[in-house]
Parts: C-alpha cells; sequence; structure tokens
C-alpha cells in the first residue's frame, strides 16, 4: 500500500485522511447524522450502546450529549462527525472511547449511511482514529463486533486489526474481539476499497 493511502494529519481536533475529515460533532449535524444513526441498517449493530435515532430532536439532543462528554474526557478519547472531503457532506461518525464495563480497553468505533459503505471508508476513518490514538501515546486499541456483522468485522481487518476471540465481557454480548497493536498500525494490508 502506498504512503498516500495512509496520510493521516492531526489539525488540532480534527483528523485528516486522503479522502475524509474528521471533526468534533456540531449541532447542525443532526439532519445529516440521522441518515446514519436514524436507519436501521446501521442501528441494528450498534444497540445497546445507541438505539435507533427516530428524529433530528432527538438527534440533535444526542449530539449535544456527545459533544458535552468529548469536552470532558482526555485526549485522544472523543467523539468525530465523518465528512467528505471533496463535498463536505457528513456520512457517518467515529469515537476512541473506553470500553465498559471496566473502561480500561479503548475501543475504537465508526458508522457510516449505508450509502456510504462499500467504498473504504470506514476502514480510512478508523485509520485516522487510530493514528491519532497512537500518536497520543496509546498502546493498543480494540473494535468489538457482533458475529454476524461480517462488514464491520471486514472494516476491522482493513484498519490493521488482528482477530483475538470472543468475549462476553463488553456490552453484555457475545461479541468478536479485534485489536490493533501501535507496531501494527501501517503494516502491509489490503488498500482501504478491497
Amino acid at each position: 500500500m502506498s504512503e498516500s493511502e495512509h496520510r493521516v494529519v492531526v489539525e488540532g481536533s480534527r483528523i485528516l485522511t486522503p479522502r475524509l475529515i474528521l471533526r468534533p460533532w456540531e449541532r447542525e449535524d443532526a439532519e445529516p447524522a440521522l441518515s446514519v444513526y436514524g436507519s436501521d441498517d446501521v442501528a441494528r449493530w450498534l444497540a445497546p450502546a445507541v438505539e435507533r435515532v427516530a428524529d433530528a430532536q432527538t438527534m440533535r439532543a444526542l449530539i449535544d450529549h456527545w459533544i458535552a462528554d468529548s469536552e470532558t474526557r482526555e485526549q485522544p478519547q472523543g467523539r468525530w462527525a465523518v465528512v467528505l472531503r471533496e463535498t463536505g457532506e457528513l456520512i457517518g461518525g467515529t469515537a476512541l472511547l473506553p470500553l465498559p464495563p471496566y473502561d480500561v480497553d479503548l475501543e475504537i468505533a465508526w458508522q457510516l449511511a449505508p450509502d456510504a459503505w462499500g467504498k473504504g471508508l470506514a476502514a480510512e476513518a478508523g485509520h485516522g482514529v487510530a493514528h491519532h490514538a497512537f500518536a497520543s501515546g496509546i498502546d493498543e486499541l480494540f473494535a468489538v463486533v457482533r458475529p454476524n456483522n461480517a462488514r464491520g468485522a471486514a472494516t476491522a481487518r482493513r484498519v490493521g486489526m488482528a482477530w483475538v476471540g470472543e468475549t462476553e465481557k463488553y456490552y453484555d454480548l457475545r461479541l468478536q474481539v479485534y485489536r490493533l497493536r501501535k507496531a501494527d498500525l501501517d503494516a502491509p494490508t489490503q488498500p482501504y476499497g478491497i
């Protein structure tokens, strides 16, 4: 994979990748965010951590909560809106947060609107957040995926994560666990879009 495919730049609270801008959430993001978090195809994999969002008012309240929560977290933790660099269109969200119940392991998570699927954008967003985390001194990251979520598992692998097993430790659900260590971040793997 070429160096330009992995290029990540952190500018303050923004993370720039070749095709994306990961930036803090804003209240005005509620309408476009509803196409992500209001989608049954997305929400089915997020519950119980995040339930399907029914309307823009509820989405706005959730974004207000995310903004307030991100302001209290130590860097590099937080939540970001995922925006296409070329058009400025909001297509999803990503997060780096402690996994419950013990808040020791850091989870990298990504959610995209269904019409943005299949283009390698979720892996690119995850890769950007991983770079930010490792540059901030984090040694390893985890992703948890429901056993039937083949798309989520494939994205974790494209980020460079390795499957480490299944557990019921997180969210009281049986989940597949993927781990990424700093030394493995840019090891040769498949391009984002494959």
